[in-house]
């Protein structure tokens, strides 16, 4: 029986205002940074990359997969939190301000299209249908930052979820035992 799930957030991307974001691609740096963190997780012998649908995640997948010769598809749920309608944010404090009341205020719909809670329960359930249908496999999933915050902290509640997420890289990495979920190893670039 597996022990372990890998949870990695999508590599840097081109950031382009007039694009959605989930469109938009990974930079050459992007795909350096996470062919470095492929051979960081090798140790970890993972199985199979599952990534969102969103371009950011597939092309990180992709690089992945490339390193570590594995196959890899998409499945729904994984995406970031819904931001459609959501302006662009030149000001990445103001960003921050808005997180930081999605955080704050989880039940209530302040940023975006679905509530902290939503977002942790689509990428929870997400991620249960990976673990049930790849049974006996080490996963490694690629997600997308805010949702991969909301998950690991729900099971990790010792972390601070503002924190948490300002301390992630692009890409980045985190083992968590399975099925508890308990954070036991963190890869930031």
């Amino acid at each position: 029986m597996k022990s372990h799930l890998i949870l990695v957030r999508h590599a840097a991307v081109h950031v382009d205002p007039n694009i959605p974001s989930h469109q938009w691609p990974l930079t050459d740096d992007g795909r350096s940074t996470t062919r470095q963190l492929a051979h960081q997780l090798k140790p970890y012998q993972p199985q199979r990359i599952i990534t969102s649908k969103e371009a950011k995640a597939q092309a990180t997948g992709a690089t992945l997969a490339e390193v570590l010769q594995l196959p890899t598809k998409t499945a729904p749920g994984l995406q970031e939190h819904d931001r459609r309608g959501v302006p662009f944010f030149e000001n990445k404090a103001d960003f921050a301000t808005a997180v930081a009341t999605f955080f704050a205020r989880p039940d209530e719909l302040v940023f975006g299209g679905e509530t902290a809670v939503q977002a942790t329960a689509r990428i929870t359930q997400a991620i249960n249908r990976q673990l049930e249908e790849n049974p006996d496999t080490t996963l490694a999933i690629v997600s997308h930052g805010t949702v991969l915050t909301l998950f690991i902290c729900q099971h990790n509640p010792e972390l601070s979820l503002m924190q948490f997420w300002q301390a992630l890289t692009l890409p980045c990495a985190f083992v968590v035992t399975v099925p508890e979920m308990k954070l036991s190893q963190s890869f930031l670039s």
